[in-house]
């Protein structure tokens, strides 16, 4: 039968179950909307292509499948790259189809046209362009494969408009059939060959592949062989955060007793992550270039092994599948019970809220809500001084809780906020979000309106960026530039939008706002007014200030 490519495409979607797309029309790809229209696939319409394509990326997050992005050409792909470096740095499985200038008219420099190899090369995982209609199926099922093998990751597809209105008879493909993967019992005989020769090991945990059952079987194995977990920078929602096994995140602003920790081990049991300098602080706790702790590096992508650390041994592997096995051993603790306790001792100290100046305090607001929102809440964040609050003193209790960038991108909580309440409409969904952050993307909120996305947005509202100018105080002390902010009215503009809000300006009213919030039957802005001094690290500006000019 003959289909225009638009149609093709759409019927590839549906095979790969495909269950809603993320877009900004443009008229570069006017087929495959059509083709869209007639599968009866939902596209939730956006108000730009960063905020979609963070939206497509949490997708991706949350499920495991890919997230799948439509931009037009030019400013629409260039808008977009900011959501695929997330998903790059993020390893989340994602597809984005660019519309692209007609074939005739490339390499004129026309309306719009740009060179989709090269701008996204360094920055995806694959990247091409279908000049044939009847091969729409093959790139199509080639991208959804690429992006969720090994490494999962971001893979751009350009569209050329003529090809995507033409018409060809072809047969579609199927989505990939996968056999689960399995430790074998010479990678198990390896964990536990090192277990054997450790008196301090620290099993850290990160990357993508991960789920309810895999956090499930982490926490299972700690507890047998009483070992020490700690996780990755925002990738706290991989164990429960309560489990007495847990010790904390090794992520910006982490806990100096915890990286201390990592410095100080003989063996790292790496699953998952890559290890990378966030991890390390900036590779300080552990250098490449130097003696350090026994590897052993559990991740999927053999291309990854040895490419930083040198792995003794190095296993190609998901995480997820290396904890199945491991958890189904009978326990066998080793000499590290003291190691262990003290490491979870180090993490409630520092878990403990420590008070910051102000009315309206950061570390009080997020220890309300780790005791009283319900486990199943799903909390997002982008980037800025406010989430090194969220990290410290939110204790996640379940798999998929957590939505944050890797990759510490700004403008990311609240796109992802309304891929969460689309994806789990009868699960809360809070988005924290400084003044800064919340402005790059609150355009969204049309799109929250639009598509019946009751988010509470809570934003730290300090009138500045907060962690770029507690850096510009240590290191140009009295030297103000660039990172002082004018804001609106949030509640304000909220309502604007058709949704509500409510200023903060006391500790004392945050309970009832959140109450309301909770439950508001749309879109709602908590507006918190906190003091400019106050800071994450537990030092005020003004300190920051003083170290700066005793430096």
């Amino acid at each position: 039968m003959q289909r225009h490519g638009g149609r093709i495409l759409a019927d590839q979607l549906v095979l790969q179950g495909v269950k809603r797309v993320f877009s900004v029309p443009g008229e570069s790809f006017l087929a495959a909307l059509d083709g869209l229209y007639d599968a009866g696939i939902p596209n939730i319409v956006c108000r730009q292509e960063g905020g979609a394509a963070m939206m497509a990326e949490a997708y991706g997050k949350m499920t495991g499948a890919p997230g799948v992005l439509f931009v037009t050409r030019g400013p629409g792909a260039t808008n977009a790259a900011s959501g695929l470096h997330v998903a790059r740095q993020d390893s989340t499985p994602m597809v984005v189809f660019v519309g692209q200038i007609a074939r005739g008219d490339r390499d004129r420099e026309a309306f719009q046209e740009v060179n989709y190899r090269s701008f996204f090369g360094p920055l995806v995982k694959w990247v091409a362009e279908v000049d044939q209609t009847e091969r729409l199926a093959e790139y199509i099922s080639h991208a959804f494969h690429v992006a969720t093998s090994g490494r999962p990751g971001p893979v751009v597809l350009a569209l050329p408009e003529d090809m995507l209105s033409a018409s060809a008879e072809v047969a579609d493909i199927a989505a990939p059939v996968r056999l689960p993967a399995a430790a074998s019992e010479h990678q198990i005989g390896a964990v536990l060959s090192a277990l054997s020769h450790a008196s301090r090991p620290l099993v850290v945990v990160g990357g993508s592949q991960w789920s309810a059952g895999a956090a499930t079987h982490l926490a299972s194995f700690a507890e047998g062989f009483d070992l020490p977990v700690a996780v990755t920078f925002r990738r706290q929602g991989h164990m429960d955060n309560r489990h007495s096994h847990y010790v904390g995140d090794l992520g910006v602003g982490m806990n100096p007793k915890l990286g201390a920790r990592l410095a100080q081990a003989d063996l790292v049991l790496a699953l998952g992550t890559r290890l990378g300098d966030t991890a390390t602080n900036g590779f300080t706790l552990l250098d490449p270039t130097r003696p350090g702790p026994r590897i052993i590096h559990v991740h999927p992508d053999p291309d990854e092994l040895g490419r930083i650390w040198r792995p003794d041994p190095g296993i190609a592997l998901p995480a997820p599948a290396m904890l199945t096995a491991l958890a189904r051993l009978p326990g066998h603790p080793g000499p590290w019970a003291e190691w262990t306790a003290a490491a979870r001792a180090d993490y409630d100290a520092w878990s403990s809220p420590k008070e910051t100046p102000g009315a309206v305090k950061m570390e009080q607001v997020i220890a309300w809500l780790s005791a009283h929102l319900p486990d199943e809440a799903i909390v997002t964040n982008g980037a800025g001084n406010y989430a090194a609050f969220l990290h410290r003193y939110f204790r996640f209790k379940r798999y998929g809780t957590q939505l944050a960038p890797t990759s510490g991108s700004m403008g990311y909580g609240f796109p992802a906020a309304i891929s969460a309440k689309l994806e789990h409409p009868d699960r809360p969904v809070i988005c924290l979000a400084g003044d800064g952050c919340f402005q790059m993307t609150l355009n969204e909120m049309s799109t929250a309106m639009q598509h019946g996305a009751n988010v509470v947005v809570i934003v730290a509202n300090n009138g500045r960026y907060g962690t770029i100018r507690m850096h510009q105080e240590r290191t140009y002390p009295g030297r103000v530039s660039g990172t002082d902010l004018a804001n609106p009215d949030y509640p304000a503009l909220a309502r604007a939008y058709g949704g509500d809000g409510v200023v903060v300006t006391e500790q004392s009213e945050f309970p009832a706002a959140m109450d309301r919030a909770l439950a508001a039957d749309r879109p709602f802005v908590v507006d918190l007014r906190l003091d400019p001094e106050a800071l994450a690290t537990g030092f005020t500006l003004s300190q920051a200030r003083a170290m700066g000019e005793g430096a």
